[in-house]
């Protein structure tokens, strides 16, 4: 995952000039004191004292964003037209699950309050009047070309593959977006998963590092996906240096105070849910981050990469539940305190061997997926769409004004095929949620089978995504115009 120093403060308020101090921490590296970018400006019963958007509460070797704050009069660097209030940003998160859905169960119809979800969509149910169904799009790089890796590696580029030891492809639709607003965020994108990438080459001639991986930088490189929830955790807070084991809260705890007594009684009450919800990460991470020392020990002592061991030897959850709840939960927070618009995550790889004992299916992801019109393969596919409903929920519970951050956001769950039994990725299983500032109508179905082929593009969707976002590109993979939403 890139990292991008915060800076260009001088845009945090158009109308007011905040002057901050900068020094250099122990690494060398550029910080900004929170206390310096208050306004120095005596507030009157109309008006508290206004804060800089980019303030961060700091401590020895951490570093914590803020949630958008009724006392703050801008979020981020962006400003709308002359006298209107500055634009809230949106954000892009794509979550992947692999090998199909269980097709008949996976339907909706009807609109708004009225309309009806099939049973693997159940757990979207509180948030149907904000969530579109979309059905009939298809990658066609991704058809014809042999089973899994062919048809996973461009999910999110449309770009068509390589096959033997050199890859090519393209650059994926979440990094094109982070090549285009990346500038204005602490990260350029967060790119997680639940699985390790696998090495080697499929039956297809195809490397599986296509079958690893959605998010590409360019044509030949993915981008590193980050599968530890401790290490996300610590480069959501700048946690680094031998503190890591700390409280990160612990650690803010004197500047978190300061800044309760600044802000108005609302904004108060917002930092306490905020820095109690980190509160709740923190103490499921520190557990991850004992397993995943021990598992380095082991590592050593064998001589072998973590990478190459077996779960649970090689330090991630062993329960899949908190490992993706806590992924879920890391990108929440890095949506809320704009420390990044762009996320991915990868919940299973393609051919995934991911058991699920608490759902009661005794095979492994991919031999499931076989028997994908299964009542065991409707269960794994109604728990992945939960995990896409948990994550959904978490960011509509946070409010930016009259608006929540998933009401900013445009969520996307998508899988590489339809059928897992006959690795049929003619259209694929996809969901949409959250209007994108207001961009996109939600409440709908959106059904694209019959239409040709030129006009369900899976591209189209990524470039109308993508101007809505500000990025004016003329074309992405296979498309050239946007897709009607």
């Amino acid at each position: 995952m890139r990292r991008r120093q915060l800076r260009d403060f001088r845009n945090a308020n158009s109308t007011t000039k905040h002057h901050a101090s900068f020094a250099n921490d122990k690494d060398g590296r550029r910080t900004v004191d929170e206390e310096t970018l208050m306004e120095n400006t005596k507030p009157n019963q109309n008006q508290v004292m206004r804060i800089s958007r980019r303030t961060i509460l700091q401590g020895a070797g951490a570093a914590m964003a803020l949630p958008w704050l009724e006392s703050v009069p801008v979020w981020g660097t962006e400003t709308g037209p002359a006298g209107e209030v500055p634009v809230t940003p949106k954000r892009f998160a794509a979550l992947f699950m692999a090998c199909g859905v269980n097709a008949n169960h996976w339907w909706a119809k009807g609109s708004g309050e009225t309309m009806e979800l099939g049973r693997s969509l159940q757990p979207l149910e509180p948030l149907k009047t904000k969530m579109n169904y979309v059905e009939g799009l298809f990658n066609k790089s991704a058809t014809g070309v042999g089973i899994h890796p062919g048809q996973t590696g461009n999910i999110l580029s449309g770009a068509s593959l390589q096959k033997g030891a050199e890859l090519r492809g393209g650059i994926s639709i979440d990094q094109l977006l982070a090549n285009h607003i990346g500038e204005q965020t602490a990260q350029a994108s967060l790119v997680l998963g639940c699985e390790q990438p696998t090495t080697g080459y499929h039956e297809t001639n195809f490397s599986m590092a296509y079958s690893s991986h959605i998010s590409w930088q360019n044509a030949t490189s993915p981008v590193p996906m980050e599968v530890y929830p401790a290490l996300a955790f610590d480069s959501l807070f700048d946690n680094r240096g031998n503190r890591r084991n700390q409280s990160v809260l612990d650690r803010v705890k004197e500047h978190a105070q300061s800044l309760s007594r600044k802000v108005s009684g609302g904004d108060k009450a917002k930092l306490d849910e905020y820095l109690t919800s980190v509160r709740d990460v923190e103490k499921r991470i520190q557990r991850q981050r004992s397993d995943q020392n021990k598992a380095i020990e082991r590592a050593t002592n064998k001589g072998k990469p973590i990478a190459m061991m077996e779960r649970p030897d090689n330090g991630l959850p062993e329960d899949i539940r908190e490992h993706m709840k806590l992924m879920c939960d890391i990108i929440a927070l890095a949506f809320q305190t704009d420390k990044t618009r762009v996320a991915t995550l990868l919940l299973c790889r393609d051919i995934s061997g991911l058991f699920y004992p608490f759902l009661d299916v005794r095979k492994a992801h991919h031999s499931a997926s076989h028997s994908d019109q299964s009542d065991d393969y409707e269960r794994i596919s109604r728990y992945y769409v939960s995990q896409y409903a948990y994550l959904a929920s978490k960011l509509d519970a946070m409010q930016e004004g009259d608006r929540s951050v998933l009401d900013n956001s445009c969520l996307l769950f998508i899988n590489n095929m339809w059928s897992g039994s006959k690795h049929d990725s003619t259209k694929v299983p996809l969901l949409m949620a959250g209007s994108l500032g207001q961009t996109i109508a939600t409440g709908n179905v959106l059904d694209f089978t019959g239409v040709s082929d030129d006009d369900r593009k899976l591209c189209s969707l990524y470039l109308s995504l993508a101007r809505r976002m500000g990025c004016d590109a003329k074309s992405f993979g296979d498309a050239d115009s946007e897709l009607p939403l």
